[in-house]
Formats: structure tokens, C-alpha cells, sequence
């Protein structure tokens, strides 16, 4: 029994040790972080809904999806470019569809939400929630979709 309660209370420490050092110091993903209140102060509901918590906005509702401009997609949240427009194609499922990202400035990663492996594209910069990636796409160039949010984009036209 001695051995019980002896085991039990070094258990216990063992998992309710925390370091101060690690509750203060934060580590920094994004270079740009806000809290939830502040995001919900600078974007829409809906800009919030898909880019914070990861929704998505209803098909063909977007002004994006049919939109043919000269010009860059940048995220609508902090600026950050994220698609040119030749990269840009109709792929008839109702979301703006793009075949390449600018690389840099798009972070993958792999969301279980509806029950199975899909790749998450998220802005590099501040973390929002973009769209997915499917292996769908025109095959005379990657054969990729980005399939995007269109409250996720802002159009910057070509100068």
C-alpha cells in the first residue's frame, strides 16, 4: 500500500509540473499574431468564421469566383501576396481555383475535420485559414487546385 501512495504521489507530480519559464514565454508562429478580440475588431464575421476558425464560406457566393482582373490575391487579413491572377482558372467548383501559390507565403498542413486527410492552406504571414489543396487540377500545367475562400482574398490590380 506504501508503494501505492508512493508511486501515486510521484505520478502525480510528474504531470503537474509546469515551468514558469514556459507559461511566460510565448513562441511566435506568424510574424503577425493577434488575439481572437483583436481579429474580431479588424475582419467581418465572416472573414473571421473562415479565416479563424478554420470555416467555409457557402459556394459560388464569392465575387472571386468569376472575377478576371490583372492583378495579385493577397490575404485579406494582413496584405500578404498569395496567388497571381494567371494562375487563376474557372474549375467550376464554386470557390475561386487557383494551380499555383506563391510558395513562400502559403503554409501547409493536414486537417482531419471531415473525417478524412485533406491539405489546409494557410496564409504564411498571419496564420489564417485559406482553403484546401486537391490533385484535381488543369494537368497541362500542375495538376493542383487551390480551392480558396473568396472572403479570404483581397484583389491587388496590376499597376
Amino acid at each position: 500500500m506504501k508503494n501505492l501512495i508512493t508511486c501515486c504521489t510521484i505520478f502525480f507530480l510528474l504531470i503537474s509540473c509546469q515551468s514558469i519559464a514556459q507559461k511566460d514565454k510565448k513562441i511566435s508562429k506568424y510574424k503577425i499574431e493577434k488575439t481572437e478580440e483583436e481579429w474580431k475588431k479588424a475582419l467581418t464575421p465572416m472573414q473571421f468564421y473562415v479565416l479563424r476558425k478554420a470555416g467555409t464560406e457557402r459556394p459560388n457566393t464569392s465575387e472571386f469566383n468569376t472575377f478576371k482582373g490583372k492583378g495579385t490575391y493577397a490575404c485579406v487579413a494582413c496584405d500578404t501576396p498569395l496567388y497571381n491572377s494567371d494562375r487563376k482558372y474557372n474549375s467550376g467548383s464554386g470557390w475561386p481555383s487557383f494551380d499555383k501559390a506563391i510558395e513562400k507565403n502559403i503554409e501547409t498542413d493536414t486537417d482531419y475535420k471531415i473525417g478524412y486527410a485533406r491539405t489546409e492552406l494557410k496564409c504564411n504571414t498571419c496564420g489564417g485559414h485559406l482553403g484546401h489543396r486537391f490533385n484535381d487540377g488543369p494537368r497541362q500545367t500542375t495538376g493542383m487546385r487551390d480551392c480558396i475562400n473568396g472572403v479570404a482574398l483581397k484583389f491587388v490590380p496590376k499597376k
